[in-house]
């Protein structure tokens, strides 16, 4: 059996929209799309390549497999090579024609959650509104943060009103990186427990 990795660039403050450009997400009038590089450096894209080359199958939602259909089938780097051989699927009840070689329509997070089933390691990258979808239907097995020190004050945040309560244990020891990043891999541990702090 495999694993479903859901990777989101994050702000401390929770924000993970638009990390990689003005003009990736303006959805809502954002206005910090490309926060990410200014305070990424080598050792962290290293990192996330690395992350990258694991991936067996990419899963996306919607929106974020727009904009992945728009950029990578055009970038023949080792991260683009990478993207555009492997199978991807995106959630969705609208889309009948994908764009992007290679890329099957699933219907719903059930049927995402069926994809452990033929691949090692299936990994998402944004798509929060689907992420949040999985962890409702318990079918996430580790998140991946990567947290970056700022804070925006606006824009698409993972956890808001409507989370599905559920405690998690890091899978890794945290990684820092110089600019001050951080990668923080998260599995499921169950469900949230409550009791009296004591002295």
């Amino acid at each position: 059996m495999g694993i479903i990795v859901a990777n989101l660039f994050l702000t401390l403050d929770g924000v993970y929209q638009a990390p990689g450009g003005r003009e990736e997400d303006p959805e809502g009038g954002f206005a910090y799309g490309g926060w990410q590089a200014p305070v990424s450096d080598d050792e962290a894209g290293a990192a996330i390549g690395a992350e990258i080359e694991r991936i067996d199958a990419l899963l996306l939602g919607r929106k974020t497999y727009d904009i992945f259909a728009a950029y990578w089938p055009h970038q023949s780097d080792d991260i683009g090579g990478r993207l555009n051989r492997v199978p991807k699927f995106v959630v969705s009840s609208t889309l009948t024609a994908p764009s992007w070689e290679g890329t099957t329509v699933l219907p719903d997070a059930a049927a995402a959650g069926r994809l452990r089933e033929e691949y090692d390691q299936v990994h998402m990258f944004g798509s929060g509104v689907l992420i949040r979808s999985l962890l409702a239907a318990d079918v996430i097995d580790r998140l991946h943060f990567w947290l970056y020190p700022i804070t925006l004050g606006q824009g698409k945040r993972l956890f808001d009103a409507g989370t599905v309560p559920v405690s998690f244990r890091l899978a890794e020891p945290a990684r820092t990186f110089p600019k001050g990043a951080v990668s923080l891999v998260y599995e499921r541990a169950g469900d949230v427990e409550t009791q009296e702090m004591t002295t």
